[in-house]
């Protein structure tokens, strides 16, 4: 047995029982870091790689308005919603990506395509308003009670199991990525994509593999997201702002550690709220701003992130080596 293992199962209980200790204000938090933390994972997955995409916006912007579409005009409930919008994300991520990646476009380029990416899915949202309700946003129907088959539950501590559950499942992809060889290939792509391409990497299908399922558990988060808050509007679950705080909450926790980007989702939502009670309406649009301060300062200062600073720190010379 490995020393992180104990730790891990220890952290598990705690954990399982948190729901028993917090009031619903701080299980709302709760709820919401756990949720954000899948979301900023997900895209984690592919910018560790060098595939910085600044559209995931579209993908949680349809997996947060596809389920509750399906729901409000045709009554199929989300466990099927859901789904169908995880492979909604996950075409609309191969119909932008497969050219992308086909005609090399890396870099600033790519960036660039995936953040117009984004605001096309907002603008259709928005235009989209008889269905939508666009800018205004919609709620998904009520079911008028705690009802599995609406995935709609008066309590958050029932809503908070489901998403420990899914942010553990996160985890747990990440991990199998990060120890599959498909990792050393993206590893060597990110390096020098001609190097790798000639040593026999099939270049094209590791980068829309990872493409392909960060998109789709983008848009799982985005659906667990809506279905928590029972509310979306196309400015909080797409467009430029919102990928650009998954990009600088993924950085800012650290995209290289398992945590980090759940240290990331806890920096922004506690930054948010922090603001909300400091500022209320008298400063909108400020977290957007600050959040564009601090992701500069920590791709200058810190690349790794606050879990990367916190193993540098742990792993100088002279402490001892966890028992492995």
């Amino acid at each position: 047995m490995t020393a992180r293992l104990p730790a891990a199962l220890a952290a598990l209980v705690l954990l399982l029982l948190l729901p028993l200790a917090l009031r619903d204000y701080f299980l709302h938090i709760a709820v919401q870091v756990l949720l954000w933390g899948f979301i900023y994972t997900a895209w984690s997955m592919m910018g560790r790689f060098g595939l910085v995409s600044l559209g995931h916006g579209a993908f949680l912007g349809i997996g947060g308005y596809v389920p509750a579409l399906l729901w409000n005009h045709y009554d199929l409930t989300p466990w099927l919603g859901i789904p169908l919008s995880v492979l909604l994300a996950a075409l609309l991520a191969l119909v932008v990506g497969y050219p992308a990646t086909r005609m090399r476009v890396v870099g600033h380029y790519y960036a660039l395509v995936t953040l117009a990416l984004s605001q096309v899915v907002l603008l259709s949202m928005i235009a989209l308003r008889d269905m939508t309700g666009g800018s205004l946003g919609m709620t998904p129907r009520s079911a008028g009670r705690a009802s599995w088959y609406a995935l709609q539950f008066p309590e958050k501590s029932e809503f908070y199991f489901l998403a420990l559950a899914l942010w553990l499942a996160g985890l747990a992809l990440w991990l199998w990525l990060e120890r599959s060889m498909g990792s050393k290939a993206l590893e060597a792509i990110n390096e020098d994509e001609g190097a790798a391409a000639a040593i026999g990497i099939d270049v094209m299908r590791e980068k829309l593999r990872v493409t392909l399922i960060s998109a789709g558990l983008t848009a799982l988060g985005g659906g667990a997201y809506v279905q928590y808050l029972m509310y979306v509007n196309p400015e909080t679950v797409s467009g430029v702002g919102v990928s650009l705080q998954i990009v600088f909450a993924a950085i800012a926790g650290g995209m290289y550690s398992l945590l980090g980007p759940t240290i990331g989702a806890l920096l922004t939502i506690v930054l948010a709220e922090g603001l909300r009670v400091a500022f209320g309406t008298h400063f909108i649009g400020a977290a957007n701003t600050i959040y564009g301060v601090l992701l500069v300062l920590f791709i200058i200062f810190m690349p790794r992130g606050i879990a990367g600073l916190v193993e540098g720190l742990l792993a100088r010379p002279g402490r001892p080596a966890a028992a492995e």
